[in-house]
């Protein structure tokens, strides 16, 4: 079966500013690219040390993990392109995923923010040693893997949990939606978790497993929706039974 599944926002901060009404893709493309320097400028920044090796190394995985995801999307998918730059409350959205949302939005800053800040400027944590860095290092490059091909995969990828009934939704159990039900997330967990180990930020690490937990709750929320209202879903779980974590959740 083809199609499925509502992924984080994440995209939101990682791909797609807010969206400016009623401009060629081209130009909210270029907008995009502007916005998306901010990040890792806010994580140099903030760090006070523009040589930061390690900062350097997460600030390029970022901006080709964005920039790559983009192009691919403008080329391939432009349909799906289009919906991730949908804003919290557009169409058909499951109201208390609104809230979800902007806490992810939230939440995504904190991390982003407090990185640099425990790491770099302030030593909050004592430093890492180096299988720690190396793992992150590891991490990220699976989180890379499971963004990109979550995209390839699955042409519903909507940013919002809601069913994209103008598209006649199916549902995806092909591509890396036959190894978990929600990849995507998992790529996000894993960037939650592998930043701050290449960065060396323990504080890093406790806001990114808050947004685990976030990401975690939404799901609960997310499946019960796609059991009542998307054909195929509840065989789905049966066939791919693990949400996130494989053998455990």
């Amino acid at each position: 079966m083809r199609g499925y599944q509502f992924e984080p926002p994440l995209t939101h901060i990682l791909l797609i500013p807010p969206n400016p009404q009623y401009v060629p893709m081209q130009k909210k493309i270029a907008f995009t690219f502007l916005f998306i320097l901010l990040f890792p400028a806010l994580i140099l920044v903030l760090s006070g040390d523009y040589t930061w090796p390690e900062g350097w190394i997460f600030s390029i995985w970022f901006l080709l993990l964005c920039y790559s995801t983009i192009l691919y999307l403008y080329k391939k998918d432009p349909a799906l392109l289009e919906e991730r730059y949908k804003q919290p409350g557009a169409g058909n959205q499951e109201r208390w995923d609104v809230f979800v949302v902007y806490g992810i939005v939230i939440g995504f800053i904190v991390w982003i923010v407090i990185m640099p800040l425990d790491a770099k400027r302030f030593g909050w944590s004592p430093v890492f040693p180096l299988w720690l860095t190396a793992l992150g290092v590891a991490l990220l490059a699976g989180s890379f893997f499971l963004f990109f091909r979550s995209y390839t995969d699955n042409t519903f990828l909507s940013p919002l949990v809601r069913i994209q009934e103008e598209l006649k939704q199916q549902v995806v159990s092909s591509g890396v939606y036959g190894f978990v039900r929600h990849p995507m997330y998992l790529g996000g967990i894993l960037m939650f978790v592998g930043a701050p180990l290449l960065l060396g930020s323990l504080y890093g690490i406790l806001a990114g497993l808050a947004l685990t937990i976030l990401l975690m709750a939404r799901i609960v929320g997310e499946e019960k929706m796609l059991g009542r209202e998307l054909e195929g879903y509840r065989e789905y779980t049966q066939n791919v039974r693990y949400r996130l974590f494989p053998l455990i959740w």
